[in-house]
């Protein structure tokens, strides 16, 4: 890294590695927990990984936002690769301590550190980064960057499909979709987050995983301008096939300028589950 600059960001931002690599950015992990044992998400444990756990094994995983140490040792990284600033992308404060451990951790850095709650998870920060990263790319001050950023995260559109609720739910990240907890066995749940604050609520679930990848399709393209050039991305946990084809779907309908496939961050699975799959992304401001 030679960038005046230093773009950083949690694992969970979910970014193509060639991205991460083109655009000089630091990725702090986070801790997932199998039992006693304990892996650093895409480090110890790939995406593939623990998803092929997870449908395998009994016990229940759980994770931990990144201690102030990692963060301080990325920004010390930095520092040493010649940045005179940093600003670092992190998971929805709503959703995790993150926020706060990157916080603890600027205030020891050796550099100045820009704090942002990006206010979502995966690609809904992932896009952020990216905005920021473009933005440092054409010449663009700290002040830019952070600008591009808040204008895509104001604009964020996140909806997953999931198979079940009972992951959220025992992972304390269910929010305003306990109101779907009466029905969690019959039902398909839908929810999205609210790009305001980081929260996750409750949208339209369906009976069968058709119907409910259906109503991500519909409700996603509801709240995005669609006649704005488009930056999608589908994210699944280990189910590929439906992801490639609700990608193709997706291409085949509105020609996104910018459309990925990734698989979810472990750390994000722990909450989602087996099998969710999700639409993220959002239209240029104009």
């Amino acid at each position: 890294m030679s960038q005046p600059i230093a773009l950083i960001a949690d694992s969970t931002c979910d970014l193509p590695p060639e991205w991460v690599e083109r655009y000089d950015i630091l990725i702090v992990p986070q801790t997932i927990i199998f039992g006693q044992e304990v892996f650093l998400d895409g480090i110890d444990m790939t995406a593939e990984a623990f998803y092929a756990r997870l449908e395998r094994s009994g016990e229940h995983p759980t994770s931990s936002q990144p201690p102030p140490e990692a963060f301080l040792r990325a920004f010390q990284t930095a520092a040493e690769q010649g940045a005179r600033e940093a600003i670092t992308f992190v998971v929805s404060s709503h959703m995790s301590g993150t926020y706060q451990s990157a916080l603890r951790a600027a205030a020891e850095s050796p550099i100045p550190v820009h704090v942002v709650d990006s206010c979502n998870n995966s690609m809904g920060m992932g896009w952020q980064v990216m905005a920021a990263a473009r933005a440092r790319e054409r010449g663009g001050d700290v002040a830019a960057m952070l600008e591009a950023a808040r204008k895509v995260r104001e604009v964020m559109v996140y909806y997953v499909a999931l198979d079940t609720l009972a992951y959220l739910h025992q992972g304390g990240r269910i929010g305003a979709a306990a109101r779907l907890l009466g029905s969690i066995i019959q039902i398909k749940p839908l929810v999205y987050v609210k790009p305001s604050d980081g929260t996750v609520a409750a949208s339209i679930p369906a009976r069968s995983r058709a119907g409910v990848i259906e109503n991500l399709f519909r409700e996603f393209f509801k709240h995005v301008d669609t006649t704005r050039p488009l930056h999608i991305a589908v994210l699944h946990n280990a189910c590929l096939a439906d992801a490639e084809a609700l990608a193709q779907r997706v291409q085949a309908t509105y020609h996104p300028q910018e459309l990925i496939i990734r698989p979810a961050s472990p750390t994000l699975g722990v909450h989602t589950g087996p099998r969710a799959i999700a639409l993220c992304g959002y239209a240029e401001p104009a």
